[in-house]
């Protein structure tokens, strides 16, 4: 598949931000243990002129692969707002109350893949069956129509597959894939309601790439090879016939069973919202915190559908369940929280008068005088010794969900649509009552307790995650929280756990999104390859699932991943290998997604991939995906880095990564023992640089907590998300209102210009000295790129931190920190890989010369050439 060339990392365009757009290993189990699951995802990059998520990247080689949305899909603007008030509101998604469902067979609406080439033609192989021939399934000119190796839900590292296994298993580049269970495409794919054909040896699902006897409707499976029956189903007159099943006209379909096949439960009529959302809150807090959290709440009731299910639980040293069925007046049962609470008080609470559960329509205005009626933490105790029953709290919080008066269905049993969800606010340290720590680190048995602590959360957790609970952690404010306890809790449920500044804008976000995303429940992985292929490592949220199916399928040697939860913001590293020399011309991939919907329905989607198979390995470098390829060694890398003493080592290994790519893919200079990066994948070793000096192995950050919820995050985070978290992204504003994408160079900070820097978590807006002077300039340009900031960040969940801040100011450090100081470099070095600079005037180059001051880190060319290599070309 031709590629086309790789855009230079001098690379600029032009972006007009909409103004009235507002905010927004073999022996072992290959399954590694991702930290954390959070569901994060980051926008999606098509081309120019563009709103909201929809900035283009220039360095993916194939511009027309889409990348996955990262978070909710919003539909209404968050209008700008500044800390304190709270954050800005946002509208829940406008969805159908019902997915639209088309019986099979129907005819075929071809699935949104992108552009690329054609599929390579060759003559399928011959099986005798009668007098009739084995068909490739589909016309050429539907063939020609689809690429391989392109999915919305699927980013492969290359596009290419090297066939001897010397040269494929290089582990310095390594092959592998980035897969987005959740991942919304657009158009969907097409639907299907009824059971797959699947290969009794194998397991794996008929699909695009299948050859067909389409006198006997026998089916060959593209995995191993076995010819499968399809009871009469795929008989056709012609091969063009078998265009009208989805399944052989798209390589991504979708199979579902609707409640209606199931009679073992009574849909909910509005089962988008069906499942509640409990609000945790910490009521510890001191009085400027309290405020900005009451702001956020209040925000929040507003932006909640009106058929959502919430309840709302206060901890400190007692646990306050609020009871809706008092209309005018804020009323809480209140249970003790040193102790897991009894079978007596939770009989009391569940089978009792109170409603701790109730639509949003009919208890806003309660809900709103629970929240004014909280009060500010009294005691002269400091935050951090402060009684907090946390674990309590989440334990009530999953009995009122569980219980009969958590659900007024009047003798009716009701199946959730999708997860429930408990989200913890939370200002501190657990500090009181079951999973909690001594408030001090000095304790003499804190190692222990905080051990004790870390299991006890994580079973939480665990039966959390049985009952289809996600627990998502949001904190906020300047008390240590204990990052290592309470990780396990969220990641064992399969939510998130997120740090903030303060419970101002930024919390106030998050909030919304966290309860507004869509999660889907009874997650599974299934992941097959052709014979050729070995899958050595999958990271994300997730745990491998050990299921038999050899009584149904005989030889079923797939890869089964259970899912914590399904959501669009979450993906899947996988890693793989040649297990020999490949003698076919293509290798299959297949992933089935097995999950129960928000809208209560049973779905099975299956994403069927060939890539052709290359001698070459130019060729195969030609389709190298560089930033694919980054996230994917970032991520193997990030798994080993446990503790800020990991991360400086795994620098190294950054370092002899590079090194080694360049030694078994580079050429050697003559007469020299430098050796030149391979051309085709000159990007690769800037963005590994960004990876090394970064938030995530770099110094940039500070404490180990917030290194480690940035760890657990990327692990789990869409590709996008991802690879923002990986290298910024940076893009000066110009004059109109329009912006130029530019290199993450310190050469952007010209003083006469304001730049929004997108580094995944945080988002930056510089303003020059100059341009800071001057007030009119100043503010218009502030305001476009502060929309900018959020029009790229409206569907990203965590949603990031925005600061602004002005040249020479203590915040820049922030800025600069994440660029790369290109100013140390020669002129010639300058301008090939920032063009840029060509634009200004001997007086401005000048200026801006003068204006860096000096310190030890080393450019990116000062970096690679100490590792004898020379740095790549410009491309």
């Amino acid at each position: 598949m031709a590629t086309p060339p790789q855009a230079s990392p001098g690379y600029s365009k032009t972006i007009t931000p909409q103004m009235d757009s507002p905010s927004p290993n073999p022996d072992r189990s290959p399954i590694v243990p991702a930290p954390s699951t959070i569901s994060p995802a980051a926008p999606r990059f098509p081309p120019p002129n563009l709103r909201k998520d929809q900035i283009p990247s220039p360095s993916i080689k194939n511009p027309t692969m889409l990348s996955p949305a990262n978070g909710v899909k919003t539909g209404s603007p968050i209008p700008h707002l500044s800390t304190p008030p709270g954050p800005p509101v946002f509208t829940s998604p406008v969805r159908p109350a019902a997915v639209p469902f088309r019986t099979s067979p129907a005819t075929p609406q071809p699935v949104a893949f992108s552009s690329g080439s054609s599929l390579p033609t060759s003559s399928p192989p011959h099986f005798s069956n009668g007098s009739v021939e084995l068909q490739q399934q589909l016309p050429s000119a539907i063939e020609e129509s689809l690429p391989d190796g392109e999915s919305p839900c699927v980013l492969f590292s290359a596009q290419k597959v090297l066939k001897q296994k010397k040269q494929a298993n290089v582990p310095s580049l390594g092959f592998g894939v980035l897969v987005s269970p959740g991942r919304e495409t657009s158009p969907g794919p097409q639907v299907i309601q009824r059971d797959p054909h699947r290969c009794h040896n194998c397991g794996a699902y008929s699909n695009f790439y299948c050859n067909i006897l389409i006198g006997s409707g026998q089916w060959q499976c593209v995995i191993c090879r076995n010819l499968n029956g399809s009871e009469g189903e795929y008989i056709t007159s012609s091969k063009e016939d078998l265009c009208n099943f989805p399944e052989l006209s798209s390589p991504l379909v979708d199979f579902i069973q609707t409640g209606n096949k199931r009679p073992s439960f009574v849909p909910v009529t509005d089962s988008r919202t069906s499942a509640p959302i409990v609000l945790v809150i910490d009521e510890c807090l001191d009085e400027p915190h309290l405020q900005h959290l009451q702001s956020s709440l209040h925000a929040f009731v507003e932006s909640v559908l009106p058929t959502t299910r919430i309840g709302i639980i206060l901890y400190g040293r007692t646990v306050s369940v609020y009871d809706f069925s008092e209309e005018s007046i804020a009323s809480a049962d209140v249970i003790p929280g040193g102790t897991s609470p009894t079978q007596e008080n939770l009989k009391a609470l569940i089978y009792g008068t109170g409603i701790y559960l109730s639509p949003m329509h009919a208890s806003k205005e309660v809900a709103h005088q629970i929240f004014s009626s909280l009060r500010p933490y009294k005691l002269n105790v400091p935050e951090a010794s402060r009684d907090r029953c946390l674990g309590t709290a989440v334990e009530v919080a999953l009995a009122i969900i569980q219980g009969p008066s958590a659900d007024m269905s009047r003798g009716v049993v009701k199946r959730p649509g999708g997860n429930s969800r408990i989200i913890v606010c939370s200002g501190g340290p657990n500090t009181y009552g079951p999973g909690s720590v001594p408030h001090s680190y000095t304790h003499p048995n804190y190692p222990h307790k905080e051990k004790t602590a870390l299991k006890w959360m994580e079973g939480l957790g665990r039966e959390a995650h049985q009952h289809n609970t996600v627990v998502d952690i949001l904190c906020a404010g300047t008390c240590p929280v204990r990052v290592p306890v309470l990780q396990p809790l969220a990641k064992a449920s399969g939510g998130v756990l997120v740090l903030h500044d303060d419970f101002g804008e930024a919390f106030g976000v998050n909030l919304q999104r966290a309860s507004a995303r869509a999660a889907g429940s009874h997650g599974l992985l299934e992941i097959r390859c052709s014979d050729d292929i070995l899958v050595t490592h999958v990271v994300g949220p997730g745990e491998e699932a050990h299921i038999d199916t050899h009584e149904t399928f005989k030889n079923d040697i797939s890869l089964c991943i259970q899912l914590l939860s399904v959501e669009e913001t979450q993906c899947f590293s996988i890693s793989m290998e040649n297990k020999h020399d490949i003698k076919s011309d293509y290798v299959y991939f297949q992933l089935a997604i097995q999950y129960s919907n928000v809208y209560q329905a049973d779905i099975a989607r299956v994403i069927t991939i060939r890539l052709p198979t290359v001698d070459s390995v130019s060729a195969y470098l030609q389709s190298v995906q560089d930033e694919v390829a980054a996230v994917l060694i970032a991520k193997r890398t990030l798994l080993r880095a446990n503790n800020y003493s990991d991360a400086i080592d795994m620098r190294t290994t950054i370092d002899e990564r590079v090194k080694d790519i360049a030694l078994k893919f580079g050429s050697q200079v003559p007469k020299s023992k430098l050796y030149r990066f391979p051309k085709e994948i000159s990007l690769l070793p800037e963005l590994l640089f960004h990876l090394r000096r970064g938030p995530l192995l770099g110094s940039i950050v500070g404490h180990e907590d917030e290194r480690s919820v940035l760890r657990n995050l990327f692990l789990n985070a869409s590709f996008d998300l991802s690879l923002r978290m990986v290298a910024p992204r940076c893009l000066m504003h110009r004059e109109g209102g329009t912006f130029e994408e530019l290199p993450a160079y310190d050469l952007a900070m010209q003083s006469d210009t304001a730049v929004v820097l997108d580094h995944g978590t945080d988002v930056f807006i510089w303003l020059g000295a100059e341009l800071a002077a001057d007030e009119g300039r100043s503010a218009a340009a502030l305001a476009a790129c502060r929309t900018l900031a959020e029009e790229l960040t409206e569907l990203r969940f965590p949603a990031p931190r925005i600061l602004a801040f002005k040249e020479g100011s203590s915040q820049a450090r922030y800025f600069v920190s994440r660029l790369i100081p290109a100013h140390k470099d020669p002129p010639y070095e300058q301008e090939a890989r920032f063009p840029q600079l060509r634009t200004l005037t001997t007086e401005q180059r000048t200026k801006l010369k003068s204006s860096f001051i000096h310190f030890d880190d080393p450019s990116f060319c000062e970096w690679i050439r100490s590792l004898k290599v020379v740095p790549p070309e410009p491309s």
